[in-house]
């Protein structure tokens, strides 16, 4: 994000008028104002991205109109300007919270730097309020032996050092984020913002302003300007999660900038420039959705540019107790509790159980059981809400001796009897059986239509 709009405040007409005139040369929006009175109707009527403001002026401190600045959530970088006189009261100021002062009688190169340091500042200040309300603080190394998951290593390993653009596929839970991050932490861009933008959390209506800003007074509650994630993301990675559920009329504009790296915010006229790495997850096959009209061909063919498949958990054999290990080693440490594990039939039930909800059902459970296990005593299958390994080999046995056909309808029974299971444990709350389940409510919504289990 770049400096776009800047008022001057300053008594001292020639030089607020040379201010002006530099700032708009190098192609600033300026406003300028020789008094507080006016400082306060220009900011009224617009949202900017620097202050330049006298410690002195007719009506009154430059002080004043710094505390009303700073209380704001996003407002305006403030910079002081003084005589060499109140040097001291200049350095007092930024103790308040303006971000820098210059001298007077200053010179334009001086200006530049102070403008190229608020921008600098300003886009770290945006970026890491979305990266810590987005990120996940868990460790994001992908943990695993099995086959399938050595060829998934390799593959992040192959396409993290380039900026391709990555489709990651797989069904809920399995950990695409996880490899998002891994692509992320291992790519030249490392050190540049990571922005995730949830495509299914974000209504249709805010979905465009989400993604690219919009202007104040763009639309009803548009009280100020704001930077959309790709403008925040500039020069680093956006991670769009669950692309699926981005509306039809949105994808159009994603694919401009997929193809141009630029875009203009909701009721702007500018012409943002971007340049951004993407990656983007599913659970859905995009292809099929193609077929159905609900996705477009073209965009369809701009993200898949390197695809990467995520194999469910029950395709990684011994990597189920090995994470399950992990799982328990961490919210062990994190709640405080120690010589705890797990008993062997748990452990075969674990390594047994079908995991619909995949890795993320897994941690759910594990984490439940190591908050309700005694002191003392080995984790028990039953306190993982999963049937009894003897149950589990017998059904396992059954299905293993049927047709192709009658195997994947044997899964989808084990499927259905547990996620009835789960809702009738939470009472019937969707909320808190998608939570167990480890999948988004939508899914648990489609799941329980698929299997008529409204009754």
């Amino acid at each position: 994000m770049a400096i776009e709009k800047i008022v001057v405040v300053d008594d001292e007409m020639m030089i607020r008028k040379a201010l002006e005139t530099q700032l708009r040369n190098k192609r600033y929006s300026v406003a300028s104002t020789g008094d507080l009175k006016g400082a306060r109707k220009i900011l009224a009527r617009d949202s900017f991205d620097l202050v330049f403001l006298d410690l002195r002026l007719p009506d009154g401190d430059g002080t004043e109109l710094l505390e009303e600045i700073v209380a704001k959530t996003d407002g305006p970088m403030v910079v002081m300007m003084t005589g060499y006189g109140s040097v001291e009261s200049a350095v007092s100021c930024m103790q308040m919270g303006a971000f820098d002062y210059v001298v007077k009688p200053f010179s334009f190169d001086q200006i530049e730097v102070v403008v190229d340091k608020v921008a600098s500042f300003d886009k770290m200040r945006r970026v890491t309020k979305y990266y810590v309300e987005e990120s996940d603080t868990r460790s994001s190394d992908i943990v695993g032996e099995s086959l399938p998951i050595k060829k998934l290593k390799n593959l992040v390993d192959k396409v993290a050092k380039t900026e391709a653009t990555v489709l990651i596929t797989g069904e809920n839970g399995t950990g695409k984020e996880l490899v998002a991050r891994e692509l992320y932490r291992n790519s030249m861009l490392a050190k540049q913002p990571y922005i995730r933008v949830n495509c299914a959390a974000i209504t249709e209506t805010l979905m465009e302003s989400e993604f690219f800003g919009h202007e104040k007074g763009a639309f009803t509650g548009a009280t100020e300007r704001r930077e959309g994630r790709f403008e925040l993301a500039d020069g680093g990675t956006i991670l769009l999660d669950e692309i699926s559920e981005i509306a039809p009329s949105l994808q159009a504009k994603l694919l401009r900038v997929l193809q141009e790296k630029e875009f203009e915010r909701v009721g702007g006229n500018k012409t943002i420039e971007v340049k951004v790495r993407v990656l983007a997850t599913t659970n859905r096959n995009l292809l099929e959705e193609v077929e159905k009209g609900n996705f477009r061909e073209d965009l369809y063919y701009r993200l898949n540019v390197f695809p990467i498949a995520v194999p469910p958990l029950r395709d990684r054999g011994d990597d189920i107790l090995l994470l399950a290990n992990t799982f328990l080693a961490r919210h062990a440490r994190r709640h405080g509790i120690e010589k705890i594990s797990f008993s062997k039939n748990c452990e075969k039930a674990i390594v047994s159980h079908h995991w619909p909800g995949n890795v993320r059902e897994l941690e759910n459970a594990v984490e439940r059981s190591v908050i309700l296990a005694e002191a003392g005593k080995k984790i028990e299958a039953e306190l993982l809400g999963i049937a009894d390994v003897r149950t589990q080999i017998k059904a396992k046995s059954k299905v293993s001796s049927n047709s192709k056909k009658t195997d994947e309808e044997s899964m989808e029974q084990v499927e259905r009897k547990h996620i009835q299971k789960v809702l009738e444990s939470c009472e019937g709350n969707r909320t808190h059986a998608a939570k167990k389940l480890g999948l988004n409510v939508r899914t648990l919504r489609n799941k329980i239509k698929e299997y008529d289990l409204d009754n």
